[in-house]
Order: structure tokens, then sequence, then C-alpha cells
């Protein structure tokens, strides 16, 4: 018995809907998870380095975040995080070596704040 023209369409279509799914499914599972504590570790002003004086920011596993007592949320998209609050709404790039990346302009020109995620191993600190 041999199969119509419109059956192995059908199959060739339902077998790429399937492939479909199951990349999307798996692109979906990979979600970067970024949750933790980030410290600053390097501040750029106009391409010079300046001793980073910023506080903590804190990324919550339930998508909350916090930074200088200011509160709200983030939401991961592609390599960028995106913080909304009541007071700051901002982006940021994350990059290798677990670092989310803040640029924007001053008077001074190009500012970048670099944070790097802060690991705690039974009561030591350091930065990963």
């Amino acid at each position: 018995m041999s199969w119509s023209g419109v059956t192995r369409k059908a199959v060739r279509w339902m077998g790429a809907c399937a492939c479909l799914v199951v990349l999307a499914t798996g692109a979906a599972g990979r979600e970067k998870q970024i949750a933790g504590e980030y410290a600053c570790v390097e501040a750029r002003v106009a391409g010079k380095s300046v001793p980073c004086r910023a506080a903590t920011l804190s990324l919550k596993t339930d998508g909350k975040f916090e930074l200088e007592g200011r509160e709200g949320e983030y939401l991961v998209s592609g390599n960028w995080v995106e913080l909304e609050g009541k007071v700051l709404k901002s982006r940021a790039k994350i990059e290798e070596g677990h670092k989310i990346v803040f640029r924007f302009h001053n008077k001074k020109g190009l500012c970048e704040m670099i944070y790097e995620r802060r690991v705690v191993e039974l009561g030591k600190t350091q930065l990963s």
C-alpha cells in the first residue's frame, strides 16, 4: 500500500511540529537562573575605572529584587535582566562569569556598573 501525497505532507508537518515543541521546551528549561546576591566589583566612568561603592543587588528566587532599599520585580529576557519598581526602572546585560552590567550615560559620559555574583559557603564570603 502506498501513501498518498497528502498523507506524506501531513506526516512531515506533524514531525516538524513535534521537533519545534521539543526545541521550545528545551530552550525554556535553559532559562538563566540569576537569583542571588551581587556585589559591585567595578565602576567605569568615561572609560576610567573608579572605586565602586554601590550597594549590593539582591535578586530573589521569587522574581523580586532589592537595591539600596528600593524594591521591585525583575524579569530575565534572553541576555538581559529588567528591574522594575516604584522608584527604579533599569535594564542590565547578563555577561559571562555571573556578571550583571548596567550601562548608562551621565554628564561625564558612558558609565558602567559591573556586579558580580557573591558566593557564600559555610561562613566565608568570596566573589566567584
